[in-house]
């Protein structure tokens, strides 16, 4: 457990520090650090904002139970990997992401509004946008892998801010492609993962007919007490699980679905990386 989390953390973090720090560096370029602390007052809300929905989605998804649990489970898996795949694509698509940012804020600048206002919205929609979509993909690798590591989705999320610092404050020039493009084949597993728990739990509730195990490494505990490597609580299931949804007795379907979304997915963005 932890994989996944991490994951999940740190490259959402990454994509709100850059957003932040492309908004930063273009506010002290053009003498205007007067707005600087907007800027910060703007991350903050947004943060803010952000615990509270997701103790909002906490309340909302604990008010369900038997059937009716399974059915939302199974909605929230199948649109958080519709969102990871979105974003996925979406940054693999978007090479100019800096310019785009720079002329979003020169015009917020100029706004009849007032500039610290526009700063101020920039910076809270940028960031509140990556908080909600965290909320929504820890809450499918929770219920993915059976619950969180608050270290290891911490320590994502530093990792990221440290990467941030190092960039726009101290100058120094890091492999962001190969940061993006790693994470992004990862997430594509674990996308690819959240679709098939999502099927799965439609089969749980009947929603669609449950076509049979394929095959089952889930046996009782081993004399000492432990689990195979391959069951979901052994060394190897259990990290598999956690990172692109591993089922130790999945059906047809469920394997299905997550061959024929790796590929569909894969795919999409090798298209967006290219175009």
């Amino acid at each position: 457990m932890g994989l996944a989390e991490s994951l999940v953390t740190f490259r959402e973090t990454l994509e709100a520090a850059l957003i932040i720090g492309i908004l930063y560096t273009f506010l002290v370029k053009s003498g205007r650090t007067e707005l600087l602390r907007t800027l910060w007052r703007g991350v903050a809300a947004a943060l803010a904002a952000s615990v509270v929905a997701a103790l909002f989605f906490q309340l909302l998804a604990g008010g369900f139970s038997g059937r009716l649990e399974e059915i939302f489970e199974g909605s929230v898996m199948i649109l958080a990997a519709i969102i990871l795949c979105t974003m996925i694509i979406w940054m693999a698509r978007n090479k100019n992401i800096s310019q785009q940012l720079q002329s979003k804020a020169r015009s917020a600048l100029t706004r009849t509004m007032g500039a610290g206002t526009g700063i101020f919205a920039l910076a809270f929609v940028s960031v509140f946008r990556e908080g909600i979509e965290t909320v929504l993909f820890l809450h499918g690798v929770a219920i993915n892998q059976g619950g969180l590591s608050m270290v290891t989705s911490v320590a994502g999320a530093a990792f990221a801010i440290a990467i941030g610092y190092l960039i726009f404050l101290q100058g120094r020039k890091l492999p962001l492609k190969t940061f993006f493009n790693v994470s992004s084949v990862l997430l594509i597993l674990v996308a690819a993962g959240f679709i098939a728990h999502g099927i799965h739990e439609f089969e749980s509730a009947g929603v669609i007919p449950y076509g049979g195990v394929v095959w089952d490494v889930n046996p009782p505990r081993l004399p000492d007490g432990g689990y195979p490597l391959l069951h979901e609580k052994g060394t190897v299931g259990s990290i598999a699980k956690g990172l692109f949804g591993w089922n130790g007795n999945p059906s047809l379907l469920e394997v299905s679905v997550w061959g024929f979304s790796v590929i569909g997915i894969t795919s999409l963005w090798k298209r967006a990386a290219t175009s």
